[in-house]
């Protein structure tokens, strides 16, 4: 007969994975994906090494979850943002304020997310990732020029730019090797920028 997990056993194999998953979040914002070794998530999480294979079938599978937790924890953010505002200029601009904010805010995470050099199946996420908040841009631009806000232009393509622009621009001030600076102009200058290419007024 087939093993059936109990479901203490269930209870305590879920319980396990979601330790693991919080320690790779704290290596993670400590020192990026170098930190998260087997050895490292397992001592952080209090589990026998042998024990994370039981719930990851390896160190990619397992640093491809966590990049879509953290990830899809802060598009959820960000989409909050823009519902709690009304207009294309202003959604716009929650946008891309509370996206810069929260990533300099935790500089070692957003560059993790953003820009270091990753396996495949953590690379696969982040381009779903930026689908998502490309997806977002462009919704609010398509509304903006079909409420007569923006001028007519290709939505998917601005949608596109604006998300390059902004994380192009935050790599300098998230980069590990450069000095923490005031977020209120860089991302000031950055959401500018962007309003501007849009054609929101008053940018």
């Amino acid at each position: 007969m087939a093993y059936r997990p109990t479901a203490r056993t269930e209870a305590t194999r879920l319980a396990h994975r979601e330790r693991l998953l919080d320690a790779a979040r704290q290596l993670l914002a400590e020192g990026g994906y170098p930190a998260a070794s087997i050895s490292a998530l397992a001592r952080r999480a209090g589990i026998a090494t042998g024990s994370v294979y039981n719930h990851f079938s390896s160190k990619q599978e397992l640093l491809a979850a966590v990049f879509r937790h953290v990830a899809g924890h802060e598009l959820g953010a960000v989409r909050e943002a823009v519902r709690a505002h009304s207009g294309a200029g202003e959604q716009l601009r929650a946008l891309v304020e509370v996206f810069s904010y929260r990533a300099l805010r935790s500089p070692r995470t957003a560059w993790a997310l953003l820009a270091e050099p990753v396996d495949p199946l953590v690379e696969e996420e982040r381009l779903t990732y930026r689908r998502g908040y490309h997806l977002l841009a462009e919704t609010v631009i398509v509304a903006g020029i079909s409420a007569g806000e923006l001028p007519p232009q290709n939505a998917k393509l601005s949608a596109a730019a604006v998300i390059g622009a902004v994380g192009e621009a935050l790599l300098g001030p998230l980069s590990p090797v450069s000095a923490r600076t005031d977020p209120e102009p860089v991302v000031e200058s950055i959401t500018t920028l962007c309003l501007r290419a849009v054609g929101a007024e008053g940018a």
